[in-house]
C-alpha cells in the first residue's frame, strides 16, 4: 500500500516524510520537485505480544510505503504533482500550522480547501473528456450514466469519496484513478510549542469531510525518528507525548486505506498480514500464497487476545475459543489464522 504526501510549499511536507521514515531528506527549496520513497513498519502491540509468547526466528510487521510527491508551486500543485497523486493508493495532505519565515500566520483551512478544489477540477477535466467520447460513440451507456452522476457531484464541489456508490460502481471507476475518490488523511504540522494541541477549526474541517487527521511537529518528530529505537519512546515522553507521533500517523494512514491485520504465528515467524476489510478467508489465504487460496479447505481462527490469555492454541481449542471457519468467513482485525489446504 502506497500513501502519497502532498502539500503546498512551506507546509513542511518533506520534513514530515523524514519524521515518518527516519530518512534524511532535502527540505525547503533544496528539495523542491524531488520525490522520495520510504517504507515503514506499522506499530502493532499484538505482534509484539505474540512474538514474546512464541519467540519466533522472525517477527514481521505490516508495512506502508510513503511517497513524498514533489511538484508544488507557490499557488498550489502543478500538473506533475497531480499526475503523481494518481499513482498512489491514498493521500496525506500536510497542512502548515505554524508561522512562516516572514511571520505570517497559518491558513490551515484555506490550504485544505485549496487542495480539495484543485483535485475536484482535475477529476472534472477527466470526467468531461470521457463523457464527450462516450456521447460520440455510445459504446457504454452504463458508464456514461455513471460518469454524468460523477460530473454532477464534482460540479457541486463534492469529492467522490463522499458519494454513496455501489461496490461495482467503484470498481468501474477504479481505472480513472480519480483523486477525490482516494482516501485522504490530514496532517497538521505545528510548531514545537503547539505539540499536543487540537485546533478546533481543523478538527471541524476534517469531521465535515469525513477525513482522518493527526497533529504533529515535524522537526521534533524528525529528530525522534533518527534516534536509536530504544531512545525514541523516552524522548517522546520527555516532551509530554505518550509515544512518537509518527506511530499515531502510521496507524491512521493504515486505517484510512481500510486495511486490517490478519495474524499468523509459529516458531518460525509471527507476522501481520495487511488485508482489506471485508476479505473472505480464501482471499486472505492468497495473501500468504496463491496455492493456499487455490487449495483452501478451512481456516482455524483464534482471537489474538484469547491466545495470549490462554497461552496456546491447544488451550484455546479446549476452551472453545478456536473456531473452524469456511470459505464465506470474513476475516476480522486481530484474527490469528491457521489455514488448512490441499493442492
Amino acid at each position: 500500500m502506497k500513501v502519497g504526501l502532498v502539500g503546498l510549499p512551506g507546509s513542511g511536507k518533506s520534513t514530515v516524510f523524514g519524521a515518518l521514515t527516519g530518512l534524511a531528506v532535502r527540505t525547503g527549496y533544496a528539495g523542491a520537485g524531488k520525490s522520495n520513497i520510504g517504507v515503514v513498519k506499522v506499530p502493532d502491540p499484538r505482534v509484539n505480544a505474540l512474538a514474546e509468547m512464541y519467540q519466533p526466528k522472525k517477527t514481521t510487521y505490516a508495512e506502508i510505503a510513503f511517497s513524498d510527491l514533489g511538484g508544488g508551486r507557490a499557488s498550489g500543485l502543478d500538473r506533475n504533482a497531480l499526475n503523481a497523486m494518481r499513482e498512489v493508493d491514498a493521500l496525506c495532505q500536510v497542512v502548515r500550522g505554524f508561522a512562516d519565515a516572514a511571520g505570517a500566520p497559518p491558513n490551515s483551512i484555506g490550504e485544505i480547501g485549496e487542495l480539495e478544489t484543485e483535485t475536484i477540477l482535475a477529476d472534472l477535466e477527466i470526467t468531461e473528456n470521457r463523457i464527450a467520447r462516450l456521447e460520440k460513440d455510445r459504446s457504454d451507456a452504463r458508464e456514461l450514466d455513471l460518469l454524468k452522476r460523477i460530473r454532477e457531484a464534482l460540479e457541486a464541489e463534492r469529492p467522490l469519496r463522499a458519494l454513496a456508490l455501489e461496490p461495482q460502481e467503484r470498481r468501474r471507476l477504479s481505472g480513472y484513478a480519480f483523486l477525490t475518490a482516494k482516501p485522504l488523511l490530514l496532517v497538521l504540522n505545528v510548531a514545537e510549542a503547539e505539540i499536543g494541541s487540537q485546533p478546533a477549526d481543523v478538527e471541524e474541517a476534517a469531521a465535515k469531510r469525513g477525513l482522518g487527521w493527526v497533529v504533529l511537529s515535524a522537526p521534533v518528530e524528525m529528530d525522534i525518528a533518527q534516534m536509536a529505537e530504544n531512545e525514541q519512546q523516552t524522548f517522546a515522553e520527555s516532551l509530554g507525548l505518550p509515544e512518537p507521533a509518527k506511530n499515531r500517523f502510521i496507524r491512521a494512514a493504515y486505517a484510512i486505506t481500510d486495511l486490517i491485520s490478519m495474524l499468523t504465528v509459529g516458531p518460525d515467524e509471527c507476522r501481520a498480514w495487511p488485508v482489506t476489510r471485508g476479505t473472505t478467508a480464501p482471499r486472505a489465504a492468497g495473501k500468504i500464497h496463491s496455492d493456499i487460496e487455490r487449495g483452501f479447505i478451512r481456516a482455524e481462527v483464534t482471537h489474538w487476545r484469547d491466545l495470549i490469555e490462554l497461552g496456546s492454541e491447544a488451550l484455546c481449542r479446549e476452551a472453545g475459543k478456536l473456531r473452524v471457519e469456511g470459505r464465506d468467513y470474513i476475516v476480522q482485525d486481530g484474527d490469528v489464522v491457521h489455514f488448512r489446504f490441499n493442492v
